[in-house]
């Protein structure tokens, strides 16, 4: 078996696929576009949903990449050997070219065969769907492997929860699955252990997915046309597996990562069982982080969505810093060595480098100021709760005031024998938001529950300004924030930089012609992949059902809203901006009205 750093595993892996007649493209972003259903990319297929439904590729229907994914389902289990917020995906595909047979030679082939990864066959075991009411027992995965060279001994059939895949989010393409596993050569854990079990003897290396359905929004699972193969190859977890490592923190792309938390902090990785916890998990949610500051359509630290995620990060690795004797403010270095050992392959990281540690620093910056002084109240108030639980108010108040997400309080109160209210707290910040709300409707009169004429024309053109700052800015610019009343509409937009003059005269430009050209404003009702096959923008798609309402304005914009809209164009007047400003850190504000001459 080979021993591959990850740069060596990447390359070795498209070149594979690129000599079988796969186009090499690249990975896309972390932060899904117009996509409600998951908050970043979680898989290689997530951004080829369009092409796996039927749509043509334009560099073909024979694909590889090696997709960057964030997966935060299982935060609180970093730490261990396994378990990343960030990983690479090795992925090939097929759109409509080759099914399972090929598929399945290409991955015996690459696994085996000494010019590759050349496991010992012996050492591999494999899984195929039992089959159950939605599809049949797999037995064209199970005929391909044995004609590939398995023994039928080493192949499993496994129910829906073991060997099927996706859809990714609600609704989408998916199919049955054929899992790869390695034998770490632990002993079995009984009779029946197979590599369905957890006890570590069986490693899951690489999954072929076979698409060949489509789910629906009501649970449906309908034949998809186009029948597609989806593979997944985890990077760290494989290099890993062939260099014998322990676990995904021993390999190559961690190494630097650590080193520098070790100089840091002036402690050895692996001191104890806490230090361990604590290189780990700073290492990863730092690394994460990095990448979801570097991305091109990058987000920024925040209350919301995406951004509290990213929030949440930072403030968990700052946490665990303070823990070993990381110095104030250091985190940024440690971005540093990610910057340095990934920015050769991901290029974006080297070039939004002034943005990703500058936004480590100032988050770094706002956390510091209350965290101290959050665990001081958290010390203060553990000792007070004799039945072991922390109420809910206590939660919240150390949310709303010391800015602890809840998760944190959970974390701390675990630490100490005590459990939290979640219920409670829930309740807390729900009454909250109500106040919230209700202090908002009576600071300001309009939004989207206000159905007047003047609110419903600037709704209408808080689409055409969106859509000529796409154009004018970059494609990337997306909303963040809607306030309208009946005499003016303001519109929050991620931004990393003030708009110049001249911008903001080309985007006032764009609206009124836009406005001038008195196109219908035309509303359809669909689901949200036909939406977004039609090529609409999503804003804030989470709160919408499983059908959608699109508004169309000719050529110019085309939207899921469910706010109030004019019935043309023409009846707006004219557009003019009165005043652009920074909102929050990657996000600017624009003010404007509409004129009747």
């Amino acid at each position: 078996m080979k021993k591959l750093t990850s740069d060596e595993l990447r390359q070795l892996y498209l070149d594979f696929f690129k000599a079988k007649g796969h186009t090499v493209i690249p990975s896309a972003s972390v932060i899904p576009e117009n996509d409600p259903t998951v908050l970043f990319t979680t898989a290689g297929m997530h951004p080829l949903v369009p092409y796996l439904m039927g749509a043509k590729h334009p560099e073909g229907n024979m694909l590889t990449d090696v997709q960057k994914c964030v997966r935060t389902g299982d935060i609180d289990e970093v730490g261990d050997n396994s378990h990343c917020t960030f990983f690479e995906m090795l992925g090939n595909w097929s759109l409509g070219a080759y099914f399972k047979e090929e598929a399945i030679a290409y991955s015996w082939e690459f696994l085996t065969d000494e010019k590759y990864l050349g496991i010992d066959k012996d050492k591999l075991y494999f899984t195929v769907f039992a089959g159950d009411e939605d599809a049949p027992r797999d037995m064209d995965a199970f005929n391909a492997w044995v004609k590939a060279g398995v023994d039928p001994s080493h192949i499993f059939f496994l129910p829906k929860k073991n060997n099927w895949w996706g859809p990714a989010g609600i609704t989408g393409p998916c199919g049955t699955d054929s899992e790869m596993f390695y034998d770490t050569g632990k002993p079995a854990c009984s009779d029946h252990c197979d590599p369905s079990c957890d006890c570590g003897k069986y490693l899951e290396i690489w999954n072929d997915v076979f698409m060949s359905y489509n789910k629906v929004a009501d649970g449906v699972y309908e034949p998809l046309a186009q029948k597609n193969v989806d593979t997944g190859m985890g990077l760290e977890r494989t290099v890993a597996t062939i260099n014998g490592l322990e676990s995904v923190y021993d390999t190559d792309v961690f190494v630097p990562i650590l080193a520098k938390i070790s100089e840091l902090s002036g402690k050895e990785y692996k001191e104890s069982a806490e230090t361990i916890k604590a290189f780990r998990i700073i290492a990863d949610h730092i690394r994460c982080a990095t990448f979801i500051l570097g991305d091109p359509r990058g987000v920024t630290p925040s209350n919301v969505d995406q951004g509290y995620i990213l929030r949440r990060l930072i403030r968990r690795a700052i946490r665990y810093a303070m823990q070993i004797g990381i110095p104030e403010n250091s985190l940024s270095q440690v971005a540093q060595a990610v910057i340095d050992k990934y920015g050769h392959f991901y290029t974006e990281l080297v070039d939004n480098k002034e943005k990703i540690l500058t936004e480590l620093a100032n988050e770094e910056l706002r956390f510091q100021r209350t965290l101290k002084n959050g665990i001081k109240e958290f010390e203060h108030i553990k000792g007070s709760f004799t039945d072991g639980i922390i109420d809910g108010k206590s939660a919240f108040r150390l949310y709303d005031t010391f800015g602890f997400p809840i998760e944190f309080t959970q974390e701390m109160a675990k630490e100490n024998g005590l459990a939290v209210d979640v219920d409670g707290f829930n309740k807390a910040f729900e009454e909250h938001q109500k106040k919230s709300q209700l202090g908002a409707e009576q600071r300001f009169k309009g939004g989207l529950a206000d159905q007047t004429e003047e609110t419903a024309q600037l709704h209408t053109a808080t689409h055409l300004l969106q859509a000529a700052l796409r154009k004018v800015l970059d494609e990337s610019v997306s909303q963040k924030g809607s306030n309208i009343t009946a005499e003016r509409l303001r519109f929050d937009f991620s931004y990393p930089r003030k708009v110049t003059k001249e911008e903001l005269e080309e985007v006032e430009k764009l609206v009124n012609e836009a406005i001038e050209a008195d196109v219908p404003v035309t509303c359809e009702e669909m689901t949200v992949d036909e939406a977004k096959a039609q090529g609409a923008i999503g804003l804030f798609e989470n709160k919408y059902g499983s059908r959608v309402k699109v508004y169309t304005m000719g050529e110019y914009s085309k939207e899921i809203c469910g706010g109030p809209h004019a019935n043309r164009t023409g009846e707006l007047g004219k557009f003019k901006i009165k005043k652009e400003e920074a909102s929050s850190s990657g996000v600017r504000r624009i003010k404007a009205v509409l004129i009747k001459e």
